[in-house]
């Protein structure tokens, strides 16, 4: 009788295993892994000419370490307002990693924005690509804990009377709306160019700030039907979504990108500053 009970036993928890690795190997994956996935996809791989030799030298900021919430180090560069502030801006990179290009876009926003403290997160841990193929590898290599980890280090980083906006391209424009779902009620804005949404209405709820969305109407992946499903679920959730998009491709602010679009470029940047800039007051 022992013999058949344990048999029942091991078959039932059996069972349960391999219903449950189905249902693993079966689930959705999150907008991060779905975005990180279009690293298998070649043509994606190639709309990503390798980028012009870019060198930007700051004059403001400087690169720092902090504790990420998994005990580890974490990379940033920083750039400290003029006269205290409690205002943060946090910059997500693209898929390139944090390259000299970002730092130069941050240094141009922390201009333009003024009373703000500027933080650039590095979620490659240090490696920074110079072709489509290492991009597509650090972009696909990147773990989500640790991500997260590196977010809420640099949330404790700033400290809890802290405001934070965030702002982020492509692979940083889907972890700019994932920094600011984690901000919780310290957030106070995200913008996010043509990166992959959050499409969990019951993670957006949980939103505590105003998006503002720039996507490319020619991009054939952030497209428009996947932007359409995006504002759906946002008004779903009962969140503000600002939404501009324009007659370019992905990756159309970046002028080391052949496919770069400077009205376009020029009209995003300008709805960014007259969306940042109340909220950062």
């Amino acid at each position: 009788m022992k013999k058949y009970l344990l048999l029942a036993l091991a078959l039932f928890c059996g069972a349960m295993a391999f219903g449950q690795s189905k249902m693993a190997c079966c689930a959705k994956p999150t907008a991060t892994k779905q975005f990180a996935m279009l690293a298998s996809d070649k043509k994606f791989v190639m709309a990503h000419a390798n980028p012009k030799a870019y060198h930007f030298q700051s004059t403001i900021g400087k690169a720092i370490t902090y504790k990420a919430a998994d005990g580890k180090d974490a990379n940033a560069f920083e750039m400290k307002a003029k006269k205290t502030t409690s205002n943060w801006l946090f910059v997500i990179h693209e898929w390139w990693g944090l390259n000299d290009f970002v730092k130069h876009e941050s240094e141009k926003l922390y201009n333009d924005l003024g009373d703000v403290n500027v933080l650039d997160l590095d979620l490659y841990d240090g490696k920074v690509a110079t072709t489509r193929e290492d991009a597509g590898k650090y972009m696909q290599a990147v773990k989500e804990d640790r991500a997260a980890a590196i977010i809420k280090g640099a949330i404790a980083y700033v400290g809890p009377n802290a405001h934070i906006a965030t702002i982020g391209w492509c692979f940083g424009g889907g972890w700019s709306l994932q920094t600011a779902l984690l901000t919780g009620e310290q957030g106070i804005a995200c913008v996010m160019y043509y990166g992959m949404p959050e499409q969990d209405v019951n993670k957006l709820k949980t939103l505590h700030e105003d998006v503002l969305g720039n996507f490319a109407n020619k991009d054939a992946w952030i497209n428009p039907k996947v932007v359409g499903q995006f504002a759906d679920n946002m008004k779903a959730a009962g969140k503000k979504l600002y939404l501009h998009q324009y007659d370019a491709d992905h990756g159309f602010a970046n002028p080391s990108n052949p496919i770069y679009n400077s009205d376009a470029t020029k009209d995003a940047y300008a709805n960014t500053i007259a969306f940042l800039k109340p909220r950062l007051k």
